[in-house]
């Protein structure tokens, strides 16, 4: 018995010790996709269903991401919103009801998804379980937050060729957002400019 149960706690222990070395694997290999794209343009088509899988919405618009921590969400008509970061504050703008909400930036990842994008990944492993599966030229990346205020309950990344795909959320009621990218290109120079916002004038503003 003394022989069997020392056998069952290496076979634990081996366990363990593959599985870390796995999440650790997994860690390194999304840290390195991320940093190689210092700034990211793309297109984005977005659709979001409930739990039972219905169709909630469905937008598209253009995005800019800059490192550390600057993005640029444009959301396109009939459902126009503008998203704009410059890093310490966000400013969210609704022209249909000529309203711009002003807020601080949350540095967490696990409660602002872009900052994945767009901002200092060395503590990724802080805020998330992380593992990857490979398959050809695509690789994925489910990330599981260890804060449970989170905004969701998981999140999954893919990259195809090294060059990210699609991006997908999964809060605590089942809802899903689906983002796919596209057009997507890395690395040119983007004006800080853009990711201010000026207050246009007569539009309603929160402060939160």
């Amino acid at each position: 018995m003394r022989l069997i149960r020392m056998l069952i706690l290496a076979a634990l222990s081996i366990s363990s010790f593959t599985a870390q070395a796995a999440d650790e694997a997994a860690v390194q290999r999304l840290t390195q996709l991320l940093n190689q794209a210092q700034t990211i343009t793309a297109r984005f088509s977005q659709l979001t269903l409930d739990g039972s899988g219905t169709q909630l919405q469905e937008t598209a618009g253009q995005l800019a991401l800059k490192r550390p921590g600057l993005f640029r969400w444009h959301t396109d008509e009939p459902m126009e919103q503008l998203l704009v970061s410059n890093g310490e504050k966000v400013w969210l703008y609704d022209p249909d009801l000529e309203q711009v909400t002003i807020q601080t930036l949350d540095q967490r990842l696990t409660h602002t998804p872009a900052l994945l994008l767009s901002g200092d990944v060395s503590k990724i492993s802080e805020n998330f379980e992380i593992s990857h599966k490979e398959g050809g030229s695509v690789v994925d990346f489910t990330l599981k937050p260890k804060a449970k205020d989170s905004l969701f309950d998981s999140l999954r990344l893919s990259f195809r060729s090294g060059v990210l795909n699609d991006m997908q959320l999964i809060d605590s009621i089942g809802q899903r957002t689906n983002i796919l990218f596209l057009n997507v290109q890395m690395n040119e120079s983007l004006d800080d400019g853009q990711f201010s916002f000026d207050i246009p004038e007569g539009a309603d503003v929160i402060q939160e």
